[in-house]
């Protein structure tokens, strides 16, 4: 049986309503700091699509006041289950923005687990949209997902740790290096860390890492150097080798 919830965060983003809707409202800018490759088609009943690894999910815009108010929502399958998102945007002296984001729908069976994973991973989402409008602003981002199986979620972190030459714990500003084949070196400050997750900001990258309890591993990550073709696939036999 379906379960409703509902996320509501806000935060305040160095950059000004122009910069965070082209962030949250169009498929490159959200290509720069969320998750997949998206597009957005800019009206109401337009689509709004993210593809992750060949999994692509769509949904419908109902909401669309540019620099104001952003909303989707996704059809709902033969449970009942579907997905909403609104993105509310007020400008603030000095050329800041408050952005609030209400995530909202119905899950399924297993929803305490569906809404807790939901609900740890939109701080570190938003943390790398500042990251973007503060680090990277006016830049296109080219997105790079990969995801592979390790034996334990601590299995995984040991590896990720080892292979990054980060400390144990990883900890916030600790130096990030590794050598990727075809690829620039790595080299960069960890700007999140916790349990589950962690992000590596280059001079021209941000690059992060999810582990999930059963060695499920994930990286979501946005590139904004010159170098980027064949990226994805780099990085995929990268983590495919380590964790193999």
């Amino acid at each position: 049986m379906p379960h409703p919830f509902e996320i509501e965060l806000e935060t305040t983003l160095a950059a000004s309503p122009e910069q965070v809707w082209e962030a949250i409202a169009t498929g490159p800018g959200i290509d720069s700091w969320f998750m997949g490759a998206n597009e957005v088609e800019p009206r109401v009943g337009g689509l709004a699509a993210m593809d992750t690894g060949g999994h692509r999910e769509e949904s419908t815009v109902t909401a669309y006041d540019p620099g104001k108010r952003l909303a989707t929502r996704t059809e709902p399958d033969a449970d009942g289950k579907f997905m909403a998102f609104e993105y509310l945007l007020e400008g603030r002296d000095g050329g800041s923005t408050v952005l609030r984001v209400v995530h909202s729908g119905m899950l399924g069976d297993n929803w305490q687990d569906e809404y807790d994973a939901l609900r740890s991973g939109w701080p570190f989402h938003l943390h790398t949209l500042s990251e973007y409008l503060t680090h990277f602003p006016g830049r296109i981002g080219v997105p790079v997902f990969a995801v592979a199986n390790g034996e334990s979620a601590q299995q995984v972190r040991a590896a990720l740790t080892a292979a990054l030459a980060l400390p144990t714990p990883i900890t916030n500003g600790a130096r990030a290096r590794a050598e990727i084949p075809g690829l620039p070196p790595l080299d960069g400050d960890v700007v999140w860390a916790d349990d589950q997750r962690f992000e590596v900001r280059t001079a021209d990258g941000l690059y992060s890492f999810h582990q999930g309890p059963t060695g499920l591993t994930l990286m979501f990550h946005h590139l904004f150097g010159p170098k980027t073709d064949g990226a994805q696939a780099a990085w995929q036999q990268w983590l495919s080798t380590l964790l193999g």
